[in-house]
């Protein structure tokens, strides 16, 4: 999933109730599903991060070291600067981009 592009919110905003307990008809339902969506969100981000910074990791000390350093500050910025995972699990939420499912009832 592409995270970079997306609307959610940048900083704490509030919802309505009635929005996101629309589609379960239970606001408790309706929070534990966007819980697990945006722990799925955060070990994707995660493991695209140290991927990422594994392309830097070296073995010795060098010059280059200094340069190497410096993009890896860029490639964290990039990252610290996306919307948290709840934010953007919120949001694929309340545009009915998240599948759940109850297997009680099927």
């Amino acid at each position: 999933m592409d995270y970079k592009d997306t609307n959610a919110a940048m900083s704490t905003i509030t919802y309505d109730k009635n929005e996101i307990e629309a589609t379960t008809g239970n606001i408790y339902e309706a929070i534990s599903i966007i819980s697990k969506r945006a722990e799925q969100i955060n070990n994707d981000l995660k493991k695209e991060l140290v991927d990422k910074l594994e392309e830097f990791a070296t073995y010795n000390d060098s010059l280059e070291e200094v340069f190497e350093n410096k993009e890896q500050i860029e490639v964290s910025k990039f990252y610290e600067r996306l919307p948290k995972p709840t934010a953007l699990a919120v949001d694929e939420w309340l545009n009915g981009k998240v599948y759940h499912r109850t297997p009680e009832t099927e």
